[in-house]
C-alpha cells in the first residue's frame, strides 16, 4: 500500500485525519495507529510525514500550527509546486473556480499547500478525496490562478 505513490497521500491524509480526531501525543503512538489501519510506515518515513504536513509537537500531542505558515513565501509556493507535481492529474477552470483532480486522498494535501501559498485570487478552498475546488472572485483570476497551477504540470490535461 505505502510503495505506490498513491500510498503516501492516503498515509498522510489518515495521520491528518488520526491528528485532527484526537490527542495523538507520540511518533510511536501514532505508527501504532497507522498499523492498525493497515500502514507500515518506518520512523524517518513518518518524520517526513510530520514535517511536510505542517504538523508540530504540543504538550499534549501533535496539532496544526496556529495562525499563518512559518515558512517564507518562496517555501510555501515550492512546496505548493512539489505537491502538484506530485498529486495533481487535471487542472480546470469552472466559472470562477478552479478545479485540481487527484488520485484517492490527495485532495487535502493539495488544498493545504494551495491555501498556504498564499497566491493572489485565492479566495479559499474546499477538498474532497481525489477533488479541491478553488474559490477565486471571478472568472478572470481563476483563468489566472490555472495557469499558474498548470506551470508545473506541463502537459497535464486541462480537462478531468
Amino acid at each position: 500500500m505505502n510503495n505506490s505513490p498513491g500510498g503516501a497521500l492516503r498515509r498522510r491524509s489518515e495521520i491528518l485525519r488520526l491528528v485532527e480526531g484526537g490527542a495523538v501525543r507520540s511518533q510511536a503512538e501514532l505508527g501504532a495507529l497507522l498499523r492498525r489501519r493497515g500502514f507500515r510506515v518506518a520512523q524517518p518515513t513518518l518524520s517526513r510525514d510530520l514535517r511536510e504536513l505542517g504538523l508540530h509537537r504540543t504538550p499534549v500531542g501533535y496539532a496544526s500550527p496556529p495562525g499563518p505558515p512559518a515558512l517564507p513565501t518562496e517555501g510555501r509556493t515550492a512546496a505548493l509546486d512539489r505537491v502538484l507535481g506530485q498529486t495533481a492529474l487535471a487542472v480546470l477552470v469552472a466559472g470562477s473556480l478552479v478545479v485540481v483532480k487527484t488520485p484517492p486522498a490527495g485532495a487535502h494535501p493539495v488544498a493545504r499547500a494551495i491555501d498556504e501559498a498564499m497566491l493572489a485570487g485565492v479566495v479559499g478552498t474546499i477538498a474532497g478525496d481525489d477533488t479541491v475546488f478553488v474559490a477565486t472572485p471571478d472568472t478572470g483570476s481563476a483563468r489566472r490562478l490555472e495557469r499558474r497551477l498548470r506551470q508545473v504540470l506541463g502537459s497535464v490535461p486541462r480537462r478531468a
